[in-house]
């Protein structure tokens, strides 16, 4: 398993995420911390994600049995030592020089799952080969925008299937950008050397000439912008399970299930799309509901804690992805942030556990999360 020293070029008084997020104002420059840090409009979404984690009370049972429990679940028929993935960040180098190369041997040295960026800033294929070989590694998926060329778009996931990933991830939810103020403020841009080098060679698409009156947007942009229709292409031409990331409505949870999704990670893109969306801590349980146990149901946004995780599980989630946090690490201190960052959230979500009489994740139920006092008693 590779080996990345936990704590190398951390200040000691770092002891949680928080604490990574404050560090990492200090390396980061406005158009970097814009970009990473910001939410769509209000950013009332973006707070929400993480407030509505925080009003979830768990209820702990106690005097259970509790020696020899872990944190191990099943996804997609792999094993995997905890329920944490990393989630899909492009331009990974706007944190650090190593990027999506330190974020993937962190994910390798503690067993989590990494899901790669179409907009990363470093090569499918170098990601690919640098962890591979590592036994003790969790998934490596990628992460898929259906671009407007089609042939581009099969390339791509060629691409990705001869490389070794394991999985593709279809962002559904961003059509188009949010509005984001932060980084309009900030003036954002990509520095040199800073890009989405995996679409290299995608040419951009033609102008579409507007009559008086009509939208760049609905009769220009969204003309490509993907459909219930895609996804069946798309499983057409790739051997990998296909997930879903980007579902908040039950009846789009549904309509996933019915085209054969292999998996649907609830998520509201981090806050930077649809201000006002729900936080994904509420949307979950509707989800998971609507789906039935059809398919695995995933949840990002907000998460910080061990006992968020713990809290997600409880809600059905069959793992969590963690996105900003491990950003912060990066920025911090490359590869041993990002394993620092994970290394806090597993040994977090075991203390959570035994606090609250899990032994194992097949123990966090709702029940955990309410009491019935119609009943006079917990479940």
């Amino acid at each position: 398993m590779t080996h990345i020293p936990a704590r190398q070029n951390l200040p000691p008084d770092i002891v949680n995420l928080a604490d990574h997020e404050l560090q990492a104002r200090q390396h980061l420059d406005d158009n970097a911390w814009a970009y990473f840090s910001g939410g769509a409009a209000d950013e009332i979404t973006l707070r929400a994600n993480r407030g509505a984690w925080d009003v979830l009370p768990l209820w702990p049972r106690v005097l259970r049995p509790l020696a020899g429990g872990h944190t191990r679940i099943s996804l997609l028929g792999r094993t995997l030592l905890h329920p944490i993935l990393l989630a899909p960040i492009a331009f990974q180098r706007l944190a650090h020089p190593d990027g999506e190369l330190a974020m993937a041997y962190a994910a390798a040295a503690l067993g989590a799952g990494v899901v790669l960026s179409t907009q990363a800033s470093v090569a499918l294929e170098a990601v690919a080969q640098a962890v591979l070989p590592d036994p003790g590694r969790g998934p490596l998926w990628f992460q898929l925008y259906l671009q407007h060329d089609r042939s581009f778009t099969q390339a791509l996931v060629q691409r990705a299937e001869a490389a070794g990933y394991e999985a593709l991830v279809l962002t559904v939810d961003a059509p188009s950008s949010g509005v984001r103020d932060r980084e309009r403020r900030a003036g954002f841009r990509l520095p040199p050397g800073v890009g989405p080098v995996n679409l290299a060679g995608l040419q951009a698409p033609a102008s579409a000439e507007l009559r008086p009156g009509q939208s760049a947007l609905f009769d220009g942009l969204l003309h490509h912008a993907p459909t219930w229709d895609d996804i069946a292409w798309l499983q057409s031409i790739t051997r990998l399970p296909v997930l879903l990331k980007g579902v908040l409505h039950p009846a789009d949870a549904r309509q996933a299930v019915a085209v054969g999704a292999a998996g649907l990670i609830v998520s509201n893109h981090g806050g930077r799309t649809l201000d006002t969306a729900p936080a994904t801590a509420s949307a979950l349980p509707r989800v998971v509901q609507a789906v039935g146990g059809a398919l695995p149901v995933l949840v990002d946004g907000g998460i910080r804690r061990g006992t968020d995780v713990l809290k997600a599980m409880a809600l059905g989630a069959s793992a969590v992805l963690v996105g900003r946090p491990a950003i912060w690490g990066l920025a911090n201190a490359g590869a041993a942030g990002v394993a620092h960052v994970l290394r806090l959230l597993c040994d977090e979500l075991e203390i959570a556990m035994a606090l609250t009489g899990c032994a194992t994740l097949a123990d966090a139920s709702p029940a955990l999360l309410d009491v019935d006092f119609t009943h006079g008693q917990g479940q």
